[in-house]
């Protein structure tokens, strides 16, 4: 009798380990076996914004080189699927402020944000594996009392920002998150 609740209590605890675990929320890797070689064109730029065309597709087409499973071109031509992207927006907002005698009276810290519109398809169909009309990415920067030191900071920014819209397209789009 001892024996048998043993190994009742036992078969009840591997049932309950085998039950346990997590999933992902998306819908799992959406990846189709045939397609080998991506083809990522340059953003479209819309924005005002000079070079963030070429830095955030160099960190997509490196982000998806990272992955290992796919050749990656910057073209349209004899590739299996294509990543299209627009930048529509970028802004670099103020959101601290240093004071100076109680008042605010410069900028000390700002926010950039930018929205693309991407598309993921297989070549030759037009319904894509994945879309967003409003993929957005926002980092913010500190900026120190040296003027000068502005745009390199906000460059400094712009590549974090590349780098980190970059890992979370990718995932987003092989994942279909």
């Amino acid at each position: 009798m001892r024996f048998a609740a043993r190994r009742l209590a036992a078969v009840l605890g591997l049932a309950a380990l085998a039950s346990c675990g997590y999933a992902l929320v998306g819908r799992g890797t959406v990846v189709d076996p045939g397609i080998k070689r991506i083809g990522v064109p340059l953003f479209r730029d819309t924005t005002a914004k000079p070079g963030l065309d070429q830095k955030i597709t160099q960190k997509v087409i490196e982000e998806l080189l990272k992955r290992g499973r796919f050749d990656v071109v910057q073209d349209r031509v004899g590739v299996d699927a294509v990543v299209e992207g627009e930048l529509v927006r970028f802004d670099a907002t103020p959101v601290g402020f240093s004071d100076a005698g109680g008042a605010r009276t410069q900028a000390s810290r700002y926010a950039i944000t930018v929205t693309a519109r991407v598309r993921y398809a297989k070549t030759g169909q037009d319904e894509p594996i994945w879309a967003n009309d409003s993929f957005t990415f926002r980092d913010e920067y500190d900026v120190s009392g040296d003027q000068s030191a502005f745009f390199d900071q906000q460059d400094q920014a712009i590549d974090r920002l590349a780098t980190s819209f970059a890992r979370s397209l990718v995932s987003a789009m092989l994942e279909a998150f």
